[in-house]
């Protein structure tokens, strides 16, 4: 998807984990090993989004992990809290939000999207240190901490 604001965007990143490892993508476009994710549009709210990049990028059907607080009402509605926020330079003129959630697989079968990613795989710990290339700081920080905080449940 284009970007919405010439400056900033809001996205969202997917760290799928089961039986202890996490679903990463090799991205053809930025060259690099990331997890599931992409921009939130203007017709959808970040839960949305991370449903139904996941469905895009992996071919699978998700449960985002978290807390929803017991607020939804007329006119509100709760949504499950992310587990980090950042803000990270894409371009020297544009940045992106990023909402940063843990998640589990409900069902469907992993599958590559060719037109975006070269490859996709779990990868435990350990795995993490093996791809090429290297995989930034940052992805690798979120990837062992969801590894840590989901497991195998």
């Amino acid at each position: 998807m284009p970007h919405i604001h010439e400056k900033i965007d809001f996205t969202v990143s997917l760290f799928i984990v089961q039986d202890g490892k996490v679903l990463v993508i090799h991205h053809k476009k930025l060259g690099q090993w990331l997890p599931i994710g992409g921009h939130v549009e203007l017709d959808e709210d970040p839960e949305q989004a991370a449903y139904r990049e996941a469905k895009e990028e992996s071919g699978l059907e998700i449960e985002l992990i978290g807390e929803r607080q017991p607020t939804t009402g007329p006119g509100t509605r709760a949504l499950v809290r992310p587990r980090f926020l950042d803000i990270h330079r894409v371009s020297p003129t544009h940045e992106h939000i990023g909402i940063i959630y843990w998640a589990r697989p409900k069902g469907g079968q992993v599958t590559l999207a060719p037109a975006e990613h070269h490859a996709i795989r779990w990868c435990s710990e350990g795995e993490l240190e093996k791809l090429n290339p290297t995989m930034s700081e940052a992805v690798k920080y979120y990837c062992l901490a969801a590894i840590r905080e989901v497991g195998g449940r």
